[in-house]
């Protein structure tokens, strides 16, 4: 991936956002499971945001959060 990734809390809707990208009309969403919702490239289908809703209930438990999907972390040069 070669873009930063950006994390935003929405306290009211109790939603994190984690954009590569200022979300768009035109992104596709798609529930990916355990209630995390992914905006999709309409060209490409590469995922672009993740909105993770009812985080703070989520930390406040035991629960561990596993995304379903692969990253590759690297430091932006």
């Amino acid at each position: 991936m070669d873009k930063n990734l950006m994390f935003r809390y929405d306290k009211v809707g109790d939603i994190l956002y984690i954009d590569t990208c200022s979300p768009y009309a035109e992104q596709e969403s798609e529930e990916i499971g355990n209630e995390v919702i992914a905006r999709l490239n309409p060209a490409s289908g590469a995922i672009e945001n993740l909105e993770i809703l009812f985080f703070s209930k989520r930390l406040a438990s035991d629960m561990s959060l596993a995304l379903p999907i692969y990253a590759a972390l690297q430091l932006a040069t």
